[in-house]
This record gives C-alpha cells, structure tokens and sequence, in this order.
C-alpha cells in the first residue's frame, strides 16, 4: 500500500470529500487510465469520463468488479470504495439524465492516480520484451514431486508446476487419476527462458533424472499416470524429443516415451505443489544419470 499524506488520508480512509472544482481531474482530458491513490488497482477508463458540472471527475462506468458501492449510514446516498482495498473514492448516482447508462461516479481526484495512454502503451512494450522469450514445456517421468523438485535445478527455469495431462477429464483431482479414470499421466509445466536455457537442454535433463525405459512405472510407483511422454507444445519442440530419443535408442537404451501433443494442463492440488521443498524429503525414484 502507498503511504499516503494528511490530505490523502483525510479523504482515502475518513471518507471526507475534496472542495469541488479544486481536484487536479477535474477539468482532465487525457487519454488513459485511472488507479486507486492506495493500492494501485485500475478503476475507471479516461473514455467514461464526462464532465456533469459538478465539480468532481465523473465516470459513467467502472472496470468490472474494481468498484464496490455500500450504502451510506443515513440511507440517502451510496459510497463506492475500491474493490481491493476499500479506499474511499465517492458517491454514485442514477437516473440523472447526464449520459445513456444514467449512471454517475463522483469520484475525489485525490483518491484517484492517472497514467497516460503513452505510459501504458510503453508498459505494455516492456512487458512483450520481457515475456518474449519464455516457453513452455511439459514433461510426465513418474510422480511429479520427483520430477518438479529436479527440474527446478536447471537454470533458466523459472517455474514448473505440478499437474495432469492427456487424459480426458476436465479438471480431474488426484484420486481420479489415481483411480485410472481419467487417462491422465502427472506431469509438469515447465516455464523457461529460452535465452537461458534450450529446450533440448530440458529434455536431455528429462530423460536422465528418470528411467525412460520403465512402461507405466517409475521405480515403485505403477500405472499409467507414471508413464513417460513428453507433451510438445510447438513442432520443434517434437523435432527435439524426437531427435534425443533416437540418440538414446542408437546408444542401445529400449525407450518407451510417447511423444504427442500437448493437450490441456490440469494443475494439481496445493499439496502436490513444491513438495520436497515443503517436507524437506528427497526423490524416491527419481535421480540424475548420465545418458548424453
């Protein structure tokens, strides 16, 4: 939360209301967005602000779910507040005639923070440039604890989490795959940066730190859900997994991982997620042996 001054604080938490016609939005007619002054959650759109002559900025819409409206303890009138941090912003009002949806929030500038449409658009560049690189891969060796703990220690990873995939039920739970119900194998979803690390460098790294040669198994867990399959999410992706396991097969290794397109991920549950960070334990079944 931003630290706010007597005057922000005044308005923002005692919802007391600024002198009309003094706020810096009033006569205001920039293209972009307006935030709440406290916690930054994005509230109203420059394209739904009108002027109602009253003296404070007027929007005839909000960003769905940002604004809250509470009755007033005398009844008469109806506050809105910021849906995430509940900073006092205004009052609303209906059926005054200002504009088609008759709706009208009287916001206090000084509740409001504005970033220019130049801004945002220069935010969003950053956040392409950054994002850019990252790719997604998917990988089923065994129990996934195993899988997420040993692929986390690759650089250049930056997320995987634990799930279900290729089978057919939507949103399936531990028990259903566990009961053969659904056809899922548990896997993991890798998130990388492709400038810090290649997929094919992930893949090698998949096919040591489990036994490729185990069907429906891994060590001592057997079913299907303990298969081995690398789920591709673009062609080269395929071309890869393609490529190492034949390398592995020249080198006399019987593999018997599926490669197939990715399908719907199912993250599990919270308890499967990080799990040999959260108990302290290490892999069962899972260890790295050199095969490249």
């Amino acid at each position: 939360m931003k630290k706010l001054s007597t005057e922000e604080k005044e308005v923002i938490l005692l919802k007391g209301t600024e002198r009309p016609f003094s706020g810096k939005y009033y006569h205001f007619n920039e293209e972009g967005e307006y935030l709440c002054k406290q916690c930054g959650a994005l509230l109203y759109r420059s394209c739904d602000k009108f002027d109602s002559g009253c003296g404070w900025p007027s929007f005839e819409d909000e960003i769905p779910n940002a604004v809250k409206r509470l009755p007033d303890a005398d009844g008469t009138r109806t506050e809105i507040i910021c849906a995430k941090c509940g900073a006092h912003l205004g009052h609303v009002f209906f059926n005054e005639g200002f504009t088609p949806k008759n709706v009208r929030h009287c916001v206090n500038s000084i509740s409001l923070e504005f970033i220019p449409k130049n801004t945002l658009e220069k935010q969003d560049k950053n956040l392409t440039k950054k994002t850019e690189h990252l790719e997604t891969a998917i990988f089923a060796g065994g129990c996934f604890w195993g899988v997420d703990y040993l692929m986390k220690q690759i650089p250049g990873v930056i997320s995987v989490i634990s799930g279900y995939v290729g089978g057919t039920m939507r949103n399936p739970t531990y028990q259903d795959v566990s009961d053969h119900l659904t056809g899922h194998a548990e896997a993991v979803q890798i998130t990388f940066d492709s400038l810090q690390v290649s997929y094919e460098t992930l893949a090698k790294y998949f096919f040591e730190i489990h036994d490729p040669e185990q069907l429906n198994k891994q060590g001592p867990d057997i079913g299907e859900q303990y298969r081995s399959e690398i789920f591709y999410t673009t062609p080269y992706q395929k071309e890869i997994a393609l490529k190492l396991i034949q390398t592995l097969k020249n080198k006399g290794y019987q593999i018997v991982t599926k490669v197939t397109p990715a399908t719907s991920f199912w993250k599990a549950e919270p308890e499967h997620q990080n799990y040999y960070e959260r108990t302290g334990k290490k892999p069962y079944c899972h260890q790295r042996i050199k095969k490249f």
